[in-house]
């Protein structure tokens, strides 16, 4: 048995730029971090040919073909397990600390990732990280289509405190923001998360955002002022300055809801003022948009106040991860 742990992730300014109608003409940049929030994936010798995935539903078949879920469709299709002969059958099952659907946390590409560590652990096989990273690109993008970025699969990846670049090569490079240690504690424990209760399609969102860039030079404009605030937040950080997060997540959720019309609505803007109201110097929506999780930055003698404003949503505790994907079990099969 092989089990994967992968984090999900929350980015603080960027998100839009990872987009290839984007960062193929002026290159992207996001500032994100790994998150104590993890799917686990688990992948065993099944007894007998054939395969019985489980996640939120459970599916049994005799061929990759007839599997629904299409990321793992299509991540067997691409490692070569087809159930029979010398790699025989499989079973894999995924659990999550936060449902998936629509959290705008990364998680559909943390469950990627941590599905292709498992299995390329079953195969006896090692990825780096950013092998990892590209080859959770590749299945998502590529093979199951969806018109997302690539700021996720990094991120859970790679885990830490990151600025993720897209170069109009298509290369991606990932630089730890260097920072004291307290620094980066003092923002940690200025962040507050609250699930709105809303899930949305980010595939439909994102899909919407890229067509717009790529018609509206002012919606291009937006985007590359978030990426130069990608490189404004990190030099702060790297010299100290932890008061300046609130600050960029204000201007950058007012930036990135100018990209789409569907990344705002009225229970998430009233939320979002309610919190400002109460003490948060700002915060955003995190992910595509519609729904999710609402970030907050606010000092911590403030937290009470907000998490009392916003009774109605569901606070979430949560702390940085340092580590990224890892296999925490590892017996061959």
């Amino acid at each position: 048995m092989i089990i994967s742990k992968t984090p999900m992730r929350l980015s603080f300014v960027g998100g839009g730029s990872d987009l290839p109608s984007y960062y193929r003409e002026h290159g992207g940049a996001v500032l994100s971090t790994s998150i104590n929030k993890f799917v686990y994936l688990t992948v065993n010798k099944r007894f007998g040919p054939g395969f019985r995935v489980s996640y939120s539903r459970t599916e049994e078949t005799n061929s990759v073909s007839e599997i629904e879920h299409k990321i793992v469709r299509n991540t067997l299709i691409e490692l070569g397990i087809d159930g029979v002969g010398g790699n025989g059958g499989v079973e894999i099952t995924s659990i999550a600390d936060i449902p998936s659907r629509g959290s705008g946390l990364g998680s559909s590409s943390a469950f990627t990732v941590g599905l292709l560590h498992a299995l390329h652990a079953y195969l006896g096989r090692y990825r780096s990280k950013l092998d990892l990273a590209a080859e959770a690109c590749a299945i998502e993008i590529e093979r199951c289509g969806e018109p997302i970025g690539k700021q996720d699969q990094y991120a859970s990846a790679s885990g830490g405190l990151n600025v993720i670049t897209f170069n109009p090569d298509d290369s991606v490079e990932v630089e730890p923001v260097i920072a004291k240690p307290e620094v980066v504690r003092r923002i940690e424990s200025e962040l507050l998360m609250f699930h709105t209760g809303v899930a949305r399609s980010a595939s439909d969102l994102l899909r919407a955002q890229s067509a717009a860039v790529s018609a509206d030079r002012a919606k291009t404009n937006a985007l590359s002022k978030m990426v130069a605030m990608v490189f404004a937040l990190r030099d702060a950080i790297s010299g100290g300055d932890a008061s300046t997060v609130g600050d960029v997540l204000h201007e950058a959720w007012l930036l990135k809801r100018s990209l789409s019309g569907g990344v705002s609505n009225a229970l998430i803007d009233e939320a979002y003022e309610a919190g400002r109201r109460a003490g948060a110097r700002g915060g955003k929506l995190l992910g595509a948009g519609g729904g999710g999780f609402l970030l907050f930055s606010a000092p911590p003698e403030r937290h009470a106040a907000v998490i009392k404003s916003l009774s109605a949503l569901t606070h979430v505790d949560f702390k940085f991860d340092r580590i990224g994907a890892s296999i925490v079990f590892y017996q061959p099969p």
